[in-house]
């Protein structure tokens, strides 16, 4: 029998906040004392999305550490370098799931050293639990994950849940990392829903984006918590670079398209629920809604990240409110909300990365998409993870999550790449993420390409209208050519595929 345990009580919806970070008998650690609980063949769940929210000490001691690990590492998405730099030149990590968010780990699965699987965000926590990625989890399940207060039984997160639930779920041994950097009023964003297992899985209990369920704690049997480790280093956090005349061009066309549609389409007739893709494309086209009349509609984000855009609607009073998993600010944005956190949680709220990316509440809130990409074939087709359909560039993320569950998805990215020597508007994509099936607007700096209902000889005409001018010319040739073979989809092959080289 499971003994009760002692010391405070789990935070809940009426009452979010803990009592204290550190609550009852805890089992604390030094980092190196908790890294060597695991052993040389294990599966690390970590905590982290966006770039937050990551454990940090206990990574940094496992790469420290003699020997040589063979380690699968499971995020939620995005982590810091402690695991995707330092873990990968050490030699213990083996495995990743389900992103390669820096140049270390990008490096390290392009060249075959570090096997990289990618998976749709919104899945990998069932597959995680009911062993849809048996073949990768080797040896002892392990999560190590940050928090803001512990107690025996529970766990508050920091700046992102991500899978978190899940992970400590589905854990043989549960190690946290509480970190006094961050303020234990972020428990008031927190809003943790674990859905049953299938086949007696209930609806998602919200009926508003912006509603709430069950409280901030992440619940665990208390058997399984087998070290705490107290921190205080900050946040590795997003940078986001400097918007560009290029990224300008790209939102003014995307805010003209939005206002255009609020006038002819009856899903936006009453609320707009926007979801942007992260980083700093993503960042930049926030701006875009400053200058949109909405009218009396309710606008609100319904996504993945709350980014620093996000922030500056919210303060402005042009949004009613962000649903997220993640806080994937910059270091001013961190500061920005920790000093004024009671506030924010009023309009600000996170869930685990299975709720918020869940195609359930996708189509029930009508969220229109807006993400980025590598580059668009004439047809539709979207490649937003491989560069000349080989190199790995990141991950898919949650873009397919809301590509193929949103009411309408749009894609925009500059039609340029390598300063203006590659387009990204192409014949054919060598790497396929997201199909002409699920792909409706796409924008660029030249214009808005609306594929909705159009053939795919269709699709190419309004798609080489908003590639680079340079690049139409040919564009256009490629088409010509491709007709003469006749079929639906007319292509030429090998003339598509001199479009794409490896070395761009």
């Amino acid at each position: 029998m499971t003994p009760a345990p002692s010391g405070p009580a789990a935070p809940t919806l009426d009452d979010p906040v803990p009592a204290t970070r550190l609550g009852g008998d805890l089992p604390f650690a030094s980092p190196a004392e908790a890294a060597a609980l695991v052993p040389e063949t294990a599966t690390l769940l970590v905590s982290g999305f966006g770039g937050v929210g990551y454990p940090k000490l206990v990574p940094e001691a496992l790469a420290a550490a003699d020997g040589e690990r063979e380690l699968t590492v499971i995020s939620g998405g995005g982590v810091g370098d402690e695991i995707d730099r330092d873990l990968v030149e050490s030699g213990d990590m083996a495995r990743r799931y389900p992103f390669v968010p820096n140049e270390t780990s990008r490096a390290a699965a392009n060249d075959g050293r570090l096997q990289f699987h990618d998976r749709h965000i919104s899945r990998l926590a069932d597959e995680v639990r009911f062993g849809g990625l048996r073949a990768g989890m080797r040896g002892e399940t392990i999560a190590v994950v940050e928090a803001v207060a512990v107690g025996p039984d529970w766990l508050v997160p920091s700046t992102s849940i991500g899978h978190t639930p899940a992970y400590v779920g589905a854990a043989d041994r549960i190690v946290v990392e509480v970190n006094r950097a961050q303020p234990i009023d972020l428990a008031r964003v927190h809003d943790v829903h674990v859905r049953e297992a299938p086949p007696n899985r209930a609806p998602i209990p919200l009926d508003d984006p912006l509603g709430e369920t069950d409280g901030p704690a992440v619940r665990f049997d208390p058997e399984k918590l087998a070290a705490v480790v107290e921190t205080d280093r900050a946040d590795d956090p997003y940078e986001f670079r400097e918007v560009s005349a290029t990224d300008e061009a790209i939102a003014a066309n995307l805010g003209e398209f939005l206002e255009a549609e609020l006038d002819r389409n009856p899903l936006l007739a009453d609320a707009v629920n926007l979801q942007f893709g992260v980083g700093s494309l993503g960042n930049a086209l926030m701006g875009a809604l400053a200058d949109v009349d909405f009218g009396d509609r309710d606008v609100a984000y319904v996504g993945e990240v709350v980014q620093d855009g996000l922030l500056d609607m919210l303060d402005a009073g042009d949004l009613r409110g962000a649903s997220a998993t993640s806080l994937a600010l910059s270091s001013e944005g961190q500061a920005r909300l920790f000093a004024d956190v009671e506030r924010y949680a009023e309009d600000v709220v996170l869930r685990p990365a299975d709720v918020s990316n869940a195609p359930e509440l996708i189509d029930r809130f009508g969220v229109v998409g807006v993400n980025s990409a590598v580059e668009v074939d004439l047809y539709g087709n979207v490649n937003a993870t491989h560069i000349g359909g080989t190199r790995v560039v990141n991950g898919i993320g949650g873009g397919g999550d809301f590509a193929r569950n949103c009411r309408f998805g749009v894609v925009a990215l500059p039609s340029t790449a390598v300063g203006g020597d590659v387009s990204r508007i192409v014949p054919l994509t060598p790497h396929v993420d997201h199909s002409e099936h699920d792909a409706s607007v796409v924008v660029t700096e030249h214009g808005v390409a609306d594929l909705r209902g159009l053939s795919p000889r269709e699709r190419a005409a309004e798609l080489i209208a908003v590639a680079d001018p340079s690049f139409r010319e040919d564009l256009d040739a490629y088409r010509a050519r491709a007709d003469d073979g006749g079929g639906n989809t007319p292509h030429h092959l090998s003339s598509a595929f001199s479009w794409n080289s490896t070395d761009t």
